[in-house]
């Protein structure tokens, strides 16, 4: 299943890598379609007609969002050939960044696949499985801001709309609910983490395990947008554990209201605030 349009077109150059080599595993069946609502209902019928034994989508975290919630639970698996803009599902499972590379990795895993943790989440207007974040606060307008950006490309894209949503943001009130017991507080930054990466390379909870059967919440307490700006770039070599505003807890239910903040997920649009997180663990199959 490709998105051709993944990584400003780079996706469908990569389809056309690895297709021939994907094919040397048997028979392949192409389920790309116009649209992922198209893609979704030609996946789901060929996993419910037993026509196929895994999926592979070529594409962004958006396309191995998709993929987990067409494959979570069901007698298939999932591969991922990275072709976008940050890729950090791929890299969280260990999946080499070159096309080539990728595809033969994914063929030599058919044999001795791996089961995930994946997490399911609920807001304002849908529920759905990830496999990295789900978050409702100043990191999802940055990546709201990021996705409407044509340049530049790269994971820096991520780095610019930071700066242009910080010009005005304030702290962001939020009510928790965190495996039955509520908290308040007052955060800059605040996510759901199933792994410990987003953002294209964002280290935001290092310790994060995607098959440890525990969600990670990740926040960062208030502080001066100056210190922000200062704590940020440590997020890419995970140095910003150690900041007294950094705070970790892990649980398996998450219950975040932000007000009508919007949520993303795997660096897609999923709703808006409030969020409820839940582990399921083992719930998905990878080639990884």
């Amino acid at each position: 299943m490709v998105n051709p349009t993944a990584g400003s077109g780079h996706g469908r150059l990569v389809a056309d890598q690895v297709l021939p080599i994907l094919a040397r595993a048997g028979e392949l069946v192409d389920l790309s379609a116009e649209n992922y609502q198209s893609a979704a209902v030609k996946v789901r019928q060929a996993i419910d007609d037993g026509a196929v034994d895994s999926i592979v989508v070529v594409g962004g975290d958006g396309m191995a969002h998709l993929g987990a919630n067409l494959c979570a639970d069901k007698p298939v698996h999932l591969g991922i050939i990275p072709a976008g803009t940050g890729n950090d599902s791929a890299e969280t499972l260990g999946i080499p960044k070159d096309p080539v590379a990728a595809a033969e990795y994914l063929i030599s895993r058919l044999s001795s696949p791996r089961r995930v943790d994946t997490g399911y989440a609920s807001t304002s207007s849908q529920s759905f499985n990830f496999l990295g974040t789900v978050s409702a606060g100043f990191d999802a307008l940055v990546n709201r801001r990021a996705n409407q950006m044509r340049w530049p490309k790269g994971p820096s894209r991520y780095q610019l709309a930071m700066l242009a949503e910080l010009a005005s943001f304030k702290p962001i009130r939020y009510h928790a609910v965190i495996d039955g017991q509520e908290r308040e507080f007052d955060a800059m930054l605040c996510a759901v983490a199933n792994s410990g990466q987003f953002g294209g390379g964002m280290k935001i909870a290092p310790q994060a395990s995607i098959d440890d059967g525990y969600l990670d919440l990740f926040i960062v307490h208030s502080i001066s947008r100056p210190e922000l700006i200062k704590v940020f770039p440590k997020v890419y070599s995970g140095a910003h554990v150690s900041h007294p505003a950094v705070e970790f807890v892990r649980a398996r239910h998450i219950q975040l209201q932000s007000g009508d903040m919007p949520a993303y997920s795997d660096g897609e649009y999923v709703g808006n605030s409030p969020i409820t997180a839940t582990i399921r663990p083992a719930s998905l199959s990878v080639l990884a």
